[in-house]
């Protein structure tokens, strides 16, 4: 060894040993979420489906299903300000601000409720007859899409709370998304272990993508830009990615259990899947071919679903009551 570099070996090590730790602790903060505060929700018991926001109102809207409620909080006073009960099973359920209406899908009778989301008066409801679960709202067309039974989608005018269609599956819808620059939807079909492709003008199934062979395919995210589809599975538990000029699998990543929503963060390249096992899992998109694990946080068990919002740089995550595990919203900032 040259003997001018041996004298210096030590200051080197040390800088490449400090370098690597900069590094190191960067990569694990720029994959980290804060936990911020909790929200309790005393009295809520059973299992916690899917959220909303109002984002100029700064509230919260909570699917408590197995309470047969709709929990209502305030994010400034980190506080329930109401319960809006007489519901069966609330699963699906979105705020839409130009309407100040909330619109919440049950499992229970199929029935999909059109509230005033000042007064919370009902306005109006459809009956599906069974099993309304999740949908997604066109703000282009003001049209609304609700999975429901044992294989449809109604397609709803949401200025008037009317049916104005329906488009037939092979069995009940879970997750789905919506194109904004197209005209298709893409359908998580879990008992017919694959993703439909709908056209949405022609109100008709025109592909069917298969999930890598695993199968319980529930929550869904998409990444329009990079024509990339993300869909969670549960047997076994990992994230599939599709690529939606094709249908083709572009990447498998395994992923913590029992996952129930995701959601694509295209700022950070990054999408969380919320897991029942109690874990909130990260995995980075280096680019739209390649994946990897970047994080997985402890949540608390059977927290399987939230809400990403990224004007707020925030994850929610619905906690239920599990023994002396209270329910609660947890509330994750974005480092």
């Amino acid at each position: 060894m040259n003997a001018s570099f041996t004298g210096k070996t030590p200051f080197l090590l040390l800088a490449l040993l400090f370098c690597g730790g900069v590094l190191a602790v960067r990569a694990q903060s720029q994959g980290s979420l804060k936990l911020r505060q909790a929200i309790a929700l005393p009295g809520v018991e059973g299992r916690i489906d899917h959220l909303a926001i109002d984002t100029a109102g700064e509230r919260l809207f909570v699917s408590a299903l197995g309470n047969n409620t709709v929990e209502v909080i305030d994010l400034r006073k980190a506080q329930r300000i109401r319960s809006i009960t007489g519901l069966g099973a609330p699963q699906g359920i979105a705020y839409i601000p130009e309407l100040n209406r909330l619109f919440v899908a049950n499992d229970k009778g199929g029935i999909f409720k059109i509230y005033d989301a000042k007064s919370f008066q009902t306005l109006g409801e459809l009956n599906f007859k069974d099993d309304a679960d999740n949908f997604r709202y066109d703000d282009v067309t003001k049209k609304i899409c609700v999975g429901f039974g044992s294989g449809g989608i109604a397609v709803v005018n949401a200025p008037d709370g009317k049916q104005i269609g329906s488009i037939k599956l092979t069995a009940h819808p879970e997750a789905f998304e919506l194109e904004k620059n197209g005209k298709r939807i893409f359908v998580n079909v879990p008992n017919s272990r694959h993703v439909a492709v709908i056209d949405r003008d022609r109100g008709e199934v025109i592909a069917t993508w298969k999930t890598d062979g695993a199968s319980a395919n529930f929550p869904m995210a998409l990444d329009e830009t990079n024509h990339r589809l993300f869909v969670g599975c549960r047997s076994p538990s990992k994230l599939v990615v599709l690529n939606t000029a094709s249908g083709d699998l572009v990447a498998s990543i395994g992923i913590s259990s029992d996952t129930d929503d995701i959601f694509y963060d295209g700022k950070r390249h990054r999408i969380y899947a919320i897991c029942g096992a109690g874990k909130i899992d990260i995995i980075e998109q280096t680019s739209a071919d390649a994946y990897r694990a970047l994080a997985k946080i402890d949540t608390a068990d059977g927290a399987r679903t939230g809400l990403f919002v990224p004007e707020r740089d925030t994850v929610f995550v619905a906690v239920p009551h599990r023994a002396s595990q209270q329910a609660e919203i947890r509330v994750y900032e974005i480092e």
